[in-house]
């Protein structure tokens, strides 16, 4: 199974910059927006809702390959057939405030789940940062196992961080740069650097060993489209200044 194409080369040059919408996001208005910021902006590609009328919008405004997110292996089957890119199962940010938590039985279960509705899509997956580090690891290697082809890393919500300005936007992307950092050096995919991180600390992902970052409320809740486009921007200029394998 190989990334697709329109992905293999930022992948492979570790620069890569997912834009999120949101997993739960359906406003047809704010979505547009957010990916057309995207492509504006010069992101890697996008990722939205598992929704067949979002996908064929998405299609139909930006170049851009389309990823979409669900926690429901048949959610994203239909999208799929809307011309869906590649898929992820993730956003777990958006569920944890509802007290809804995904351990790795369930993870791992939704994982071949998936796969053997869609063997051939390119297949992201996040590894829930409510696990301990060991335990991330451990799930990472058996989802790759199972078919993911790309592994994300999150941990903003469980972030505190206790200081402003840089060092609290430090310690906000602390929880995911750990896993990126220890799941990196365990698995042979790219993995993706998400939740919590922003245009400083951006580049301390590629540096602990991510191929590249997804962002979503640092743009995708902002109130104008040229304030997103000018976000990206800024995290596309951040990742072109990044240093692959340094010390963090």
């Amino acid at each position: 199974m190989t990334i697709h194409p329109a992905l293999q080369r930022a992948f492979t040059n570790r620069r890569v910059l997912k834009v999120i919408s949101g997993l739960n996001n359906f406003d047809r208005d704010r979505v547009a927006a957010t990916i057309k910021a995207a492509e504006l902006g010069g992101a890697t590609f996008v990722d939205i809702a598992a929704d067949p009328a979002l996908v064929a919008m998405a299609k139909s405004l930006i170049n851009l390959p389309v990823c979409v997110s669900a926690v429901e292996p048949e959610k994203f089957v239909q999208a799929v057939a809307a011309g869906a890119d590649l898929i992820e199962i993730g956003n777990f940010d958006s569920f944890y405030a509802q007290g809804r938590r995904f351990e790795a039985p369930e993870v791992l279960a939704l994982t071949q789940q998936t796969r053997a509705l869609l063997p051939q899509i390119t297949l992201s997956v996040t590894v829930p940062h409510i696990l301990e580090l060991d335990q991330q690891v451990q799930l990472a290697e058996e989802l790759v196992k199972a078919g993911a082809d790309i592994i994300q890393t999150e941990g903003g919500t469980s972030s505190q961080p206790a200081h402003s300005g840089t060092l609290g936007l430090i310690e906000k992307a602390a929880p995911t740069l750990a896993a990126a950092y220890e799941i990196s050096r365990a698995v042979s995919v790219p993995v993706l650097c998400a939740s919590g991180i922003s245009n400083v600390t951006a580049p301390l992902a590629i540096a602990a060993g991510a191929a590249g970052v997804g962002v979503g409320s640092a743009i995708n809740q902002l109130n104008s489209e040229v304030a997103m486009i000018a976000a990206v921007r800024g995290l596309v200029e951040a990742l072109a200044t990044a240093k692959s394998d340094a010390l963090i």
